[in-house]
């Protein structure tokens, strides 16, 4: 799910003063002895929509943005840091927050250039970072929680940073920091706009739906509990569209949108949209779960053994009789791989690949008639390019 391909014009002045600030602000604040584990700082991925030149360079002043920010928080002073507790944040942060894909963070630049209608500024550009960053800190916190809470080994190719030693159960607090860290940026950089006030609204609604959709994902798999007949796709669509639609799709755009003086009352069209689109996207990655080749979705798939609500379990319960049901029941949900293999072979018999493809093409044709009912050509030109990035993922 990579948004970010659109290219950026000459951003050199305020990109170089960056750049001269950050060598006089180091990024570094001194080893961290306790443990001595390795910090996956700035991890970068094979990103394939950043192809170009000018692309990377931009990827690369993101992350110029990160480590500004990075600063500013390790010396804020609202706080007496000593040297181990800015130790500790540093490297915290560095774990948890940069080494993913920043889908997010870059969808907030590019939706602002494409919805941008006037010449684009290095101020622009560079607050329009800082709220991508806002969402990937926004995201760091929910995965440190998740990650507690799935009792989850890795994330991102590491061990989970409350499985480091030096850490345990100290992630419960860390996370708690990462959550307040967004409001330390939101103010530092926008407390002077004219849309802070919103821009704090629709953080605190993002996350709210995002942890109200963890909730209803976590209760309808209770540990101790088998009970498949809550696993319904409308549940399934419940969960994605409030665990994962609303922070990841329609948030960054909406962020876009606030900056560029917009009321979001007059788009909840487009944001119906964005939460379909999210619908969509997650159904994707439910079905690369199970039907990806790993060797090019570089993604292993545990959903039947974590008893995941997934639209493949929902619609092939949807699908199946009374004897395909109770296999699922039986072998729904476990470790074991011989009832997982049971289950991928129920899935075949109800011919899930050729339903899912039908599905997509049916779906991603719907979402292209909605999107262009709408009466903003740069608003459809932002939901096209999130809607042809998801549609890439699985082609």
């Amino acid at each position: 799910m990579a948004f970010f391909n659109r290219v950026v014009c000459n951003l050199s002045s305020k990109w170089a003063s960056w750049d001269a600030s950050s060598q006089l602000k180091p990024t570094s604040v001194g080893p961290f002895v306790p443990g001595k584990f390795v910090v996956p700082c700035h991890t970068r991925s094979n990103y394939s929509t950043l192809s170009t030149e000018r692309s990377n360079d931009l990827k690369s002043k993101f992350m110029q943005v990160y480590d500004s920010i990075k600063f500013d928080l390790l010396h804020d002073p609202s706080f007496e840091f000593d040297d181990d507790s800015r130790q500790w944040v540093e490297r915290m942060i560095d774990y948890n927050v940069p080494g993913g894909k920043m889908i997010r963070g870059l969808a907030v630049v590019d939706s602002y250039q494409l919805l941008n209608t006037e010449k684009l500024t290095d101020d622009g550009i560079f607050l329009s970072s800082v709220l991508g960053w806002c969402i990937e800190w926004l995201q760091a916190y929910l995965l440190v929680h998740d990650d507690i809470m799935d009792d989850s080994h890795t994330r991102r190719g590491h061990p989970c940073w409350f499985r480091l030693p030096e850490v345990g159960m100290i992630a419960v607090n860390d996370a708690v920091v990462l959550r307040s860290h967004i409001h330390r940026i939101l103010k530092k950089h926008f407390s002077g706009k004219a849309y802070y006030v919103n821009l704090l609204n629709i953080f605190n609604e993002a996350e709210f739906q995002t942890v109200s959709g963890q909730m209803i994902d976590a209760t309808t798999k209770l540990a101790g509990e088998k009970n498949l007949s809550k696993y319904s796709i409308s549940t399934y669509r419940r969960i994605v569209q409030f665990k994962t639609s609303y922070y990841s799709l329609y948030l960054p755009v909406a962020c876009a949108l606030l900056m560029l003086g917009e009321n979001l009352d007059d788009h909840a069209d487009m944001k119906d949209i964005l939460v379909e689109i999210g619908i969509y996207g997650q159904m994707q990655n439910d079905y690369l779960d199970t039907f990806g080749d790993p060797n090019v979705v570089s993604q292993t798939g545990s959903d039947i053994e974590n008893s995941t609500c997934s639209w493949l379990v929902a619609k092939a319960l949807e699908l199946a009789n009374e004897e395909q049901t109770k296999i699922l029941c039986e072998n729904y949900g476990t470790k074991d791989p011989a009832k997982v293999a049971k289950v991928i072979e129920l899935y075949h018999t109800l011919n899930l690949q050729r339903v899912y493809e039908d599905y997509e093409n049916k779906t991603r044709e719907e979402l292209i008639k909605s999107i262009e009912a709408l009466p903003s050509k740069p608003i459809q030109q932002v939901l096209k390019s999130l809607l042809g990035k998801l549609y890439r993922m699985t082609h």
